[in-house]
């Protein structure tokens, strides 16, 4: 039961992830907001698209069994 929970927050998270890069993508082209007459449409923020999505792929990566992004940690001497 439970890995059928997992494995349909799995896909959600998924199908939610493809949204937000397609919103991102919008955004970046340049469709931020426009005006057509007297109506306006300003879509979401940027930062937050980015931050969402952070938080998706580690969702996606914990149900599948991964621990999350990968952060990379450099020596310094």
């Amino acid at each position: 039961m439970k890995r059928i929970r997992n494995a349909e927050k799995l896909a959600k998270a998924k199908a939610e992830l493809a949204q937000i890069d397609t919103a991102i993508t919008t955004i970046l082209s340049g469709a931020q907001s426009y005006r057509i007459g007297t109506r306006s449409l300003t879509r979401a923020d940027l930062a937050a698209l980015y931050k969402r999505k952070d938080m998706l792929e580690d969702l996606i990566a914990a149900l599948s069994g991964g621990s999350g992004r990968f952060k990379r940690v450099i020596p310094m001497g």
